[in-house]
């Protein structure tokens, strides 16, 4: 279920972002790899797509199945 499988990878980002403090998430150039910017910036923008790209995913299925109960 797409929905079971989005509330079990929410709750794993969430465990990975709170094993850090807050100056490991914020502080700019704290750790190489992520060159000038901060670990809490990545956290953001990979939450925000993810979650973005769960969101039109389940609206598309959504209409899909919507379509298959009508036909």
């Amino acid at each position: 279920d797409v929905v079971v499988s989005l509330r079990e990878s929410h709750a794993q980002v969430r465990e990975v972002i709170a094993s850090y403090s807050d100056g490991e998430l914020f502080e700019k150039k704290r750790y190489r790899w992520t060159g000038s910017t901060s670990v809490g910036s990545y956290a953001v923008s990979a939450t925000t797509s993810h979650y973005d790209w769960a969101i039109k995913h389940l609206k598309r299925s959504s209409k899909a199945w919507a379509v298959e109960d009508a036909g």
